[in-house]
C-alpha cells in the first residue's frame, strides 16, 4: 500500500569524532524504537546496506507484513536481524565428506537449469552447483559458485575484490569467450579466471557441475581432487533454518515494509565538502555525519497493512484519526438522543479526546459498518432503548461483543480505557 504523497521526517547530526557519532546514532536508534513501539507496530530494526547513500553502519526499521517489499532475516533466539541483502551465512559446522565417487562426464541434453538437471539425473539440487559468470573490474569475467538450491546475493557478491559493482551478469558472448560454451553448462573445472565459491558449495563432495561443453555435465566432482581448493566466502541469500550469525538459534525469514532508515555516514560527505570544525584544542577536524529518516506516510500504510480484519482498519490507538466515535440511533428523530450526543461530543472535545460524531441520517447498520471500516478504536452507541435503562453501548474495535456502560460518565469510562 502506497500513499499518494510521501512525507518524511529527516534529520542530520554532526560530530567531532567517531565516538560522538556512535553515541548520537545509538540515541536516535533508541528514539526510533520507542516511536514504533508506542505506535503499537510489530517491527524489527535490521542491519542494512548503505546503498547509494553509503555509510559504514546503517539500520532499517521494518514493519512486519506479508505485503512488505523487503525480505528480512531474524534469529528465533535473540535480537539479531538483518535485511536479506546483509544477512550473513556461516560455513557449515560439519566437515566436508571424503570423496566417494569417481569423476565422470555425462550427457545432459537440454539441461540448462538446476531444476532440469536435478530431474534428469535424479540428483537433489543441493548436490549440484551452479557457476555464474559476472563482469569483473578489469574487463574480464569472474565465476561465482553456489549450491544449486541457493540464490546468489548481489550485494555480497559485488563486494568481492575484482567483481564489478553494481553486479552485472556476463553476456552470452562473454560467457562463450571465457568457457567455450553457452550459459547453462558452465562449470568451475578448467575455468582460467578468478573463482569465488560460497561456504555451502565448498562443503560439498561428489557434486554435479557444468562441464563447459554443451549438453554435458560432470558428476562425482570433489574439491582438492578435481578442483583447486579455494577459501570459501559468503555469496548467497540466507534461508529459513540457517544458523543465526549471532550464534544463537536459527534464522526466520519475514517480509517487511521499511518505515525508517538511519546511517552513520562518517566523513564520506563532509570530506568532499571540506566541512571542518575546530575541536577543543583549536585543531581543524573534518566532521563525522549521521543521517536519520522516517517515512511518515509509510507508517500510516504499514499500520493498516498490519492492523486490519474483514471489516476494515484496526487503528493503533496512538495514531488513530479519532479515539472515539459516537453513533446516535435516530439522531434526526429523537431529541433526547440528539441532545446527549451533542453534549458528549462537547465533553470529549473539552478534555482533549478526539471524537467523531456520526450525525448522518442513515440506518444503524450503515453507521456501524462505516465505523468498523474506519477503525476508530472506541465506539459508543446512543439509543432510546438504552437511555430508558440508563445505559449506553460500548465496544472496542478489536472486540466482537458490546458492553453496557452507565450513561452518567462515559467520558470518565473512555479516559480510563485510554490510560490503561
Amino acid at each position: 500500500m502506497r500513499a499518494r504523497e510521501f512525507l518524511m521526517k529527516d534529520a542530520y547530526s554532526f560530530h567531532v569524532d567517531e565516538a560522538s557519532l556512535a553515541q548520537g546514532y545509538r540515541i536516535m536508534f533508541e528514539a526510533y524504537s520507542r516511536i514504533f513501539t508506542r505506535i503499537g507496530l510489530k517491527f524489527r530494526a535490521v542491519q542494512a546496506d548503505g546503498g547509494s547513500i553509503g555509510g559504514s553502519t546503517t539500520h532499517e526499521f521494518h514493519v512486519l507484513a506479508e505485503s512488505g517489499e523487503d525480505a528480512i532475516a531474524f534469529s528465533n533466539a535473540d535480537d539479531y536481524a538483518a535485511n536479506l541483502e546483509m544477512a550473513a551465512t556461516l560455513a557449515p559446522a560439519t566437515p566436508r565428506p571424503a570423496p566417494a565417487e569417481a569423476l565422470a562426464k555425462i550427457a545432459t541434453p537440454n539441461a540448462r537449469t538446476i531444476a532440469e538437471l536435478s530431474a534428469q539425473l535424479s540428483v537433489d539440487a543441493a548436490r549440484c552447483v551452479k557457476t555464474l559468470l559476472v563482469d569483473g573490474t578489469d574487463g574480464d569475467v569472474v565465476a561465482l559458485v553456489i549450491r544449486g538450491d541457493h540464490e546468489l546475493n548481489a550485494v555480497k557478491s559485488q563486494k568481492m575484490p575484482g567483481v564489478a559493482s553494481p553486479l552485472r551478469m556476463a553476456s552470452a558472448d562473454r560467457v562463450r569467450g571465457a568457457t567455450g560454451t553457452e550459459p547453462g553448462f558452465i562449470g568451475p573445472i578448467g575455468f582460467a579466471g578468478k573463482i569465488y565459491v560460497d561456504h555451502a558449495a565448498a562443503n560439498l563432495a561428489d557434486f554435479v557441475c557444468g562441464a563447459n561443453e554443451k549438453d554435458m555435465h560432470f558428476r562425482g566432482v570433489n574439491w582438492g581432487r578435481d578442483l583447486k581448493e579455494l577459501q570459501s566466502v559468503d555469496l548467497r541469500n540466507a534461508q529459513r533454518g540457517d544458523p543465526s550469525p549471532s550464534g544463537r538459534g536459527t534464522l526466520e525469514i519475514a517480509r517487511g515494509i521499511e518505515v525508517g532508515h538511519i546511517f552513520q555516514l562518517g566523513q564520506l560527505y563532509s570530506e568532499a565538502m571540506h566541512a571542518n570544525v575546530l575541536d577543543e584544542q583549536g585543531k581543524a577536524v573534518t566532521m563525522f555525519m549521521g543521517c536519520y529518516g522516517i517515512g511518515v506516510t509509510r507508517i500510516v500504510a504499514a499500520a493498516i497493512e498490519q492492523n486490519n480484519d474483514a471489516n476494515g482498519i484496526l487503528w493503533p490507538e496512538a495514531i488513530a484519526p479519532f479515539q472515539v466515535v459516537l453513533v446516535p440511533i435516530n439522531y434526526q428523530k429523537s431529541a433526547r438522543v440528539q441532545e446527549l450526543a451533542d453534549s458528549l461530543y462537547q465533553q470529549f472535545n473539552a478534555v482533549g479526546i478526539d471524537v467523531l460524531l456520526d450525525d448522518r441520517d442513515a440506518r444503524p447498520g450503515v453507521k456501524f459498518a462505516d465505523s468498523e471500516l474506519m477503525g476508530i478504536p472506541h465506539r459508543i452507541v446512543i439509543g432510546e432503548r438504552g437511555l430508558a435503562a440508563g445505559n449506553l453501548e460500548y465496544r472496542h474495535r478489536g472486540e466482537t461483543e458490546s458492553t453496557e456502560i452507565p450513561v452518567a460518565d462515559p467520558v470518565g469510562y473512555i479516559r480510563h480505557k485510554l490510560n490503561s
